[in-house]
């Protein structure tokens, strides 16, 4: 598929809208301030992140990308949301930390290093493009035989859509209405399927639950709302 076609510009003009915000703990992305170190130690914990190569699908403001630099690894961030990168290059700059930051689709980006990376992820993202197994394909040819690709995002399930629309955006306001459609949340056997078809295997799949009350994120085996995955691309010549 063409590239510039997995875009929505109305995905785009929403996270736009929010750039100056990504940085405000207390603001429209405090759900993912407080899930940002649980997600830094799933990554750590499965690939690995001092001296790894690590490119990030789908970065907005830098808030993984810049944890995992924090970290020792070598990171790259793209997106083609121009704003939110604006805004992570700045903080990057301001707290003293590198970061390769591109506006850049997934699938040129792909095209350009392939094979490039010891670790690919791509967290909160996946629910927002209209073809999300163009990225899943884009990130396996991206990562090095025997890397690791770690993606997250939502269950397509009634309980993800009373918790993820209703009660946060809707309830408690913890992110601006219209963040999410639940029509493009993704169930686990979906991306299982995209994942194989694009020659990856399934590494680990676990639940992510989140009180927003005490502000605390912790894994969990159900995977009803949010879930991370993380996938390995097999090295030639393994059984």
């Amino acid at each position: 598929m063409s590239v510039q076609t997995n875009v929505d510009p109305a995905e785009l003009a929403k996270f736009e809208a929010m750039a100056q915000r990504w940085w405000d703990p207390a603001g429209e992305f405090r759900p993912l301030h407080d899930l940002n170190p649980l997600r830094l130690d799933f990554i750590e914990a499965r690939a690995g992140l001092a001296g790894r190569r690590i490119i990030d699908i789908g970065c907005g403001g830098g808030l993984l990308a810049e944890g995992m630099a924090a970290r020792g690894a070598q990171v790259t961030g793209i997106d083609l949301a121009e704003g939110p990168l604006q805004i992570a290059k700045l903080h990057a700059l301001e707290a003293g930390i590198s970061v390769d930051y591109r506006l850049e689709a997934a699938e040129a980006a792909a095209e350009r290093l392939p094979a490039a990376f010891d670790v690919v992820t791509c967290l909160e993202m996946l629910e927002h493009v209209p073809t999300p197994s163009s990225i899943v394909a884009a990130a396996a040819r991206l990562v090095r035989p025997g890397g690791t690709v770690v993606f997250s995002t939502l269950n397509r399930t009634p309980k993800a859509f009373a918790m993820a629309i209703v009660g946060a955006e809707y309830v408690l306001k913890l992110l601006p209405r219209g963040t999410h459609e639940y029509a493009r949340f993704i169930r686990p056997s979906e991306l299982m399927r995209w994942a194989r078809a694009a020659g990856l295997e399934l590494q680990s799949l676990t639940g992510m639950d989140y009180d927003p009350f005490r502000r605390r994120a912790s894994l969990t085996g159900n995977t009803a709302v949010n879930y991370l995955a993380s996938f390995t691309r097999p090295v030639a010549g393994d059984a």
